[in-house]
């Protein structure tokens, strides 16, 4: 470094401190960016190749601009530049990310026909966090051109420049998620990350003299975008709303009406779980799965044991209590579900009675470990769009049959009804079709929903009939129960199979979502087709 270099950096401790600094911020952008995607897009194993992939993109483009410009113009200041514009972009993603989602997506709706998440996705990436991670990527050739004095001790500076990226990637990669967006929030993280950058940059420019205006203005808009960025409503546009806050896994919401309370976890609109304030029917999939006690021979549905994969707030298990309930005993009832904050909520918000046992764990790890066995086993799973891929194979189902009593019955919900041929419903029934010699499928009214019953019982239908006719005519469960009589079809497998090394979950939800999406966008583009902008404005 030449005489005239700041003091700051004639020791390499600053140096080496950027470079551990702008490896975690890296890091935190790229799970900040899936946050941010996930109420829009989802967080399946689709949407993260698109962000590590554009990420990629950034940083590779980073590195070769960084060490061109680094060997032209060997100036630290210019460096810092740009890492200070990219803690202001960083800053602002808060305050104007969801609305360029929500602007690529509308236009992207409106132009393509087809693989519309996986095009918005990477449009909203690339526009959004391609260009300050492009910054934040000419970083390391940058610091490598300022540090090393010598060719006799050029491997060992960049040896620990590395270093120093790479545990700072580590620390980047565990604050946000299990510290920074679980405790702050997703907006509160890339501020912070964003004034650590700033930090830096400001700590330079004031100890070079130079360039103090441009730190006085930057962070002018830092200050800004923390006072505009940071809002209690980050991914959703409702206000009002009972909670909302983050968990390791999810976005939590949850909202409520003068008839019932309802969640809704990582998804711009819909709902996951709900609780009925008035005793009734929830008009929902769960009033279908009531069905699978009913199916269940030697068994009252009120001595059933019942274990439910994917318990959500417990929606099932409170209808399960209602209709089925005993006052003289307690329901054996119990649940697995992988997110301990909405199990917590599930007992702020949603009744979910204490003795009903909920274990915080993955659905299939949980069956490797238990012993017991059950007489209903419920299969409501969900990982945004689709269920997770380690949960819809053959050897899964396998397990799930392990643990079933000898004539004991699984439900299963599936989200996404798929159209003809291929669909995710399709895979599903198959595999499952290989396991249990019994498989019934129902439509869900109203919805894409199809519920799936399957047992080794041959005789499980004559039982259902049974039971079903000695329930009380006058309730809403007879009739719900008649519904799902004439609704129940055989189902006729085919031989689209998933296992554990070839489950393409991911797609085949994906391919389901197009469709839904291509039924709702086309009434919009008719009117736009026919009555342009002002009449699609003035449906909304």
């Amino acid at each position: 470094m030449g005489t005239d270099t700041p003091k700051i950096l004639k020791n390499k401790m600053f140096l080496y401190l950027t470079e551990f600094f702008a490896g975690m911020s890296v890091m935190a952008v790229e799970l900040g960016a899936s946050r941010l995607l996930a109420p829009y897009f989802s967080s399946s194993q689709i949407v993260w190749t698109i962000i590590i992939g554009t990420i990629m993109i950034a940083m590779a483009l980073g590195n070769i601009y960084g060490g061109r410009s680094a060997d032209k113009n060997p100036d630290p200041g210019r460096l810092y530049r740009r890492i200070l514009v990219a803690a202001v972009w960083i800053a602002a993603i808060p305050v104007l990310g969801k609305y360029i989602i929500l602007g690529i997506a509308a236009v992207v709706i409106f132009s393509v026909n087809t693989n519309f998440l996986i095009i918005a996705a990477f449009a909203a990436c690339m526009v959004i966090f391609v260009f300050p991670l492009f910054l934040l990527g000419t970083v390391t050739p940058s610091l490598a051109r300022f540090s090393v004095d010598s060719l006799e001790d050029s491997g060992r500076t960049v040896g620990t420049l590395g270093a120093f990226n790479t545990v700072g990637s580590i620390i980047g990669t565990f604050v946000p998620t299990f510290v920074t967006i679980p405790s702050v929030g997703t907006s509160i993280t890339f501020l912070i990350f964003a004034g650590i950058l700033l930090g830096l940059s400001v700590i330079y420019f004031v100890s070079a003299g130079k360039g103090r205006v441009r730190a006085a203005v930057s962070s002018v808009l830092f200050l800004g975008c923390c006072c505009l960025g940071y809002s209690d409503s980050f991914a959703f546009w409702e206000s009002g709303l009972t909670y909302e806050g983050e968990s390791v896994y999810n976005y939590l919401q949850v909202r409520e009406n003068p008839r019932q309370v309802i969640l809704s976890t990582n998804v711009l609109f819909g709902v996951q779980s709900m609780y009925l304030k008035q005793e009734g029917l929830t008009g929902m999939y769960y009033d279908y799965c009531l069905a699978a006690p009913l199916m269940v021979e030697g068994r009252k549905a009120a001595d059933c044991e019942v274990l439910i994969l994917g318990m959500g707030t417990g929606t099932y298990a409170v209808q399960y209590e209602r209709y089925f309930g005993d006052p003289e005993k307690d329901l054996k009832i119990e649940g697995v579900e992988i997110d301990g904050k909405i199990t917590d909520l599930a007992r702020e918000y949603f009744h979910l009675p204490e003795e009903v046992k909920v274990t915080t764990y993955d659905g299939r790890a949980f069956l490797n470990v238990a012993d017991k066995k059950y007489d209903v086993i419920m299969v409501d799973a969900y990982q945004d769009i689709t269920i997770p891929f380690q949960m819809s194979s053959v050897e899964f189902f396998t397990l799930v049959k392990q643990h079933l009593s000898e004539n004991g019955v699984m439900v299963v919900n599936m989200n996404m009804r798929g159209k003809g041929e291929g669909s995710i419903n399709q895979y599903l029934s198959d595999t499952i079709s290989t396991v249990f010699g019994q498989v019934y499928t129902v439509e869900v009214a109203g919805s894409t929903n199809r519920e799936l019953f399957a047992s080794d019982n041959p005789d499980m239908l004559a039982v259902f009939a049974q039971k079903k006719e000695e329930l009380d005519e006058s309730g809403d469960l007879y009739r719900m129960m008649q519904q799902v009589s004439r609704g129940l079809t055989k189902y006729q497998a085919g031989n689209a199979v998933l296992t554990d090394d070839k489950a393409p979950v991911e797609l085949l939800g994906m391919q389901v979502i197009d469709e839904l999406i291509e039924d709702e966008a086309a009434y919009y583009k008719e009117i736009f087709r026919t009555q342009g902008l002002k009449g699609l404005l003035e449906s909304f």
